[in-house]
């Protein structure tokens, strides 16, 4: 009876045990307790001479999501005061933002509203990202390490099956070819991206730069990680082409757009299925300066901008009143067709900054592509 006993809880260890020390364990139990009956003792799994074999993990990317239509929703904006049909016309919806510490920890902003978000989401049909940002210098830390990027992959895993996750979303502005980090973000997205991919359970995007511009920001998004299996598909931040000294500038025209999508897919070689084009929700003066002045696209009608153009005439406090250019429906029409004839979609930053009715811009988008959201 006391060998039985002893026996039984020598089995209770076994199977938190790795398949080797398993392998070692099942011999020294057979060894001390040879005494037992033969019908008492079972076998590891598998049988035989050796240790079984237990099948690696299959990495693979997840089911296609079709034409994309991923809408960012920030930590500040009252999730109650967007109709649920905002939601269902969007397939993803980014929760921006989880911030990354140096050691890797990532704290979502705002768990209340992250939790009315992700429901709403859901409930709607759209999957859901935790959008990740943080300093350059946190994420510079986190990822100069493997030690570092381990903890930041063991974080992020945690949060997507604990939340119910459908997906992770980085927003690193920006790594740079000018202090190596062009390479340790790149294997932050594998080493993320092979996480992710184990049986094709989730999904992984990034948010880049325009592309317009040669340079160590530009650059840092290499043709390995483009052309890899990692990351599933890229946001493109098609707007903010501004500038405070040059009057009449569009930040986010149709022409950008182009531009964008034909440096990313035609000279960088990033696949068309994943290459998504950026849409803003607001707009930005040219000439003078930003602070103060951006205004949303839902405000700019407010104060009597048409959904049928591109600028209008508009007052701020403290300034006299001044244009101000952004997308109008027509635009975003456009658009909608450019990213899915040449890409794989659209994405908007940001969801509480459009209208909420007919003059909607991802209302707008989702009748270009004849997507319901009824």
């Amino acid at each position: 009876m006391k060998q039985k006993l002893a026996f039984d809880q020598e089995m209770k260890q076994y199977k938190y045990m790795s398949i080797n020390k398993r392998w070692a364990k099942w011999i020294m139990i057979a060894s001390i307790f040879n005494a037992c009956k033969k019908a008492d003792i079972k076998p590891p799994q598998g049988g035989g001479t050796t240790p079984p074999v237990i099948p690696a993990p299959v990495i693979k990317a997840p089911p296609a999501l079709g034409s994309i239509v991923a809408g960012y929703f920030p930590s500040y904006r009252d999730p109650n005061a967007i109709p649920d049909q905002k939601f269902k016309m969007c397939n993803v919806v980014n929760y921006a933002f989880g911030t990354v510490s140096a050691n890797g920890n990532i704290v979502i902003q705002s768990p209340t509203v992250f939790a009315i978000v992700s429901s709403k989401a859901r409930s709607n049909g759209a999957k859901v990202f935790l959008s990740i940002n943080g300093s350059t210098t946190d994420w510079q830390q986190m990822a100069a390490t493997p030690a570092g990027r381990n903890a930041f992959v063991k974080q992020a895993m945690l949060l997507v099956r604990t939340n119910a996750l459908h997906g992770i979303d980085v927003d690193w502005e920006y790594p740079s070819t000018a202090d190596g980090t062009a390479t340790t973000f790149t294997k932050l997205m594998q080493e993320l991206g092979d996480s992710l991919h184990v049986d094709g359970k989730y999904y992984l995007s990034a948010a880049i730069t325009t592309g317009k511009y040669a340079g160590q920001y530009r650059d840092a998004i290499t043709k390995e990680l483009l052309q890899g299996e990692q990351v599933d598909f890229f946001n493109i931040m098609a707007y903010d082409d501004f500038s405070t000294t040059v009057p009449f500038r569009h930040h986010s025209d149709l022409k950008l757009a182009e531009t964008c999508l034909n440096y990313w897919i035609n000279t960088a070689g990033m696949p068309k299925r994943k290459a998504v084009l950026g849409i803003p929700a607001y707009g930005r003066p040219s000439g003078i300066t930003q602070t103060g002045t951006i205004q949303t696209y839902a405000a700019i009608l407010g104060k009597g901008g048409s959904a049928m153009a591109d600028s209008a005439v508009v007052t701020a406090t403290g300034f006299s009143p001044y244009t101000i250019y952004y997308n109008g429906q027509l635009t975003a029409k456009k658009k909608a067709v450019l990213g899915n004839t040449q890409g794989s979609g659209i994405m908007m930053w940001e969801m509480g900054q459009d209208a909420n009715d007919n003059t909607s811009l991802l209302k707008a988008v989702c009748d270009t592509l004849g997507r319901s959201y009824q």
